[in-house]
């Protein structure tokens, strides 16, 4: 008999704790892995917590996973053991839609399947997944890095490189945390130029050094001053509510309004400066499996990583405490354990 060493939680909102469990038989399109490198997302926690209401337990969370592949299934082509690889949000999807053939899994007609949603994740010793869905590490990038690429990144690569037409783009990018850091990262490697703007004006030195040409004040009469008409692109990662009216007058003719946290609300769209401006609001989930390699490859070459904080993954209650407080500077990485 198989068996394998996770941390789960066996109920809703209760603490991740060890537990063992028999997996299915590796099928012929999977592969084994032996997970080094968890990250920690919000999404963890509230999938631990059912706040979705689609968790099953006992709930072995992560979907930001790397490792090294211990076994091989017999139709798998791509990977042999002791390949470096990475598993994200997406496990499966119907493969045969109009979006799924672009490689455009994340909006898959038919609805993707999670690598956690009635699935068990990367908390553990080792875990199975497709193949398909698995993704290369890069030589260049170390594993605590590119864990959280594999969820944080693609959900900020994804929007920056699809909606950055051109070097010299005025991006502004709201919100200085997980998400945020990584994209002011991106957006100064695609050509961008940067702005961005936090309740935190604390965070003005920091957000320099990930890449940032301009910092403002979130509501300041500076920023209302200086950027009012101007931004091509607005990129919202905070899940707070905000004045959107204002973030409407930032933006330029043509401008887009691009939401990836979610406020606790919907928003009202200001009907005249959308119509007259021709400015658009978008969301953006994740990413395909075609952009998911982009990114990594891209991150390699431009050295972009996330700045991590590493814990054992024995901490792993600690470190939603953590997340939980606000205090990750800026994403939280849990290293396997020898047992």
């Amino acid at each position: 008999m198989t068996t394998f060493t996770a941390y789960a939680a066996l109920q809703a909102k209760e603490k991740f704790q060890l537990w063992q469990y028999e997996p299915t038989p590796l099928k012929d399109s999977e592969i084994e892995i032996q997970v080094t490198h968890n990250g920690l997302c919000h999404t963890d926690i509230h999938m631990r917590d059912n706040d979705w209401k689609i968790s099953k337990f006992p709930l072995v969370a992560g979907h930001e996973v790397v490792g090294l592949v211990t076994e091989v299934g017999e139709n798998v082509t791509n990977f042999q053991k002791g390949d470096r690889v990475g598993l994200g949000w997406i496990r499966n999807s119907c493969r045969v839609c109009y979006h799924c053939l672009q490689g455009e899994e994340n909006i898959c007609k038919q609805g993707y399947k999670g690598l956690i949603v009635g699935n068990h994740g990367g908390f553990a010793d080792r875990v199975r997944s497709g193949a398909d869905f698995a993704y290369r590490i890069p030589d260049t990038l170390d594993s605590a890095s590119a864990a959280p690429l594999l969820c944080a990144g693609i959900t900020v690569y994804a929007p920056l490189r699809t909606y950055i037409k051109y070097p010299g783009m005025k991006v502004g990018i709201v919100g200085i945390g997980g998400l945020g850091h990584l994209a002011i990262k991106f957006a100064r490697a695609m050509g961008a130029e940067v702005i961005v703007l936090s309740s935190s004006a604390d965070k003005a030195t920091e957000a320099k050094e990930f890449g940032a040409h301009h910092f403002y004040k979130w509501e300041s009469a500076e920023a209302k001053k200086d950027l009012t008409g101007s931004l091509d692109l607005l990129l919202i990662t905070s899940s707070a509510e905000l004045d959107w009216d204002l973030a409407f007058n930032l933006l330029a003719n043509n401008g887009i309004l691009c939401f990836l946290g979610i406020p606790v609300s919907s928003i009202n769209v200001p009907l005249i400066p959308l119509i007259f401006g021709q400015k658009s609001v978008v969301g953006s989930i994740v990413g395909g499996r075609r952009l998911m390699q982009e990114m990594l490859d891209f991150a390699a070459i431009n050295q972009i990583k996330p700045t991590v904080q590493t814990m054992p993954i024995s901490q792993i209650n600690e470190a939603i405490d953590i997340v939980l407080a606000g205090k990750p500077r800026y994403r939280i990485v849990l290293v396997s354990e020898e047992r």
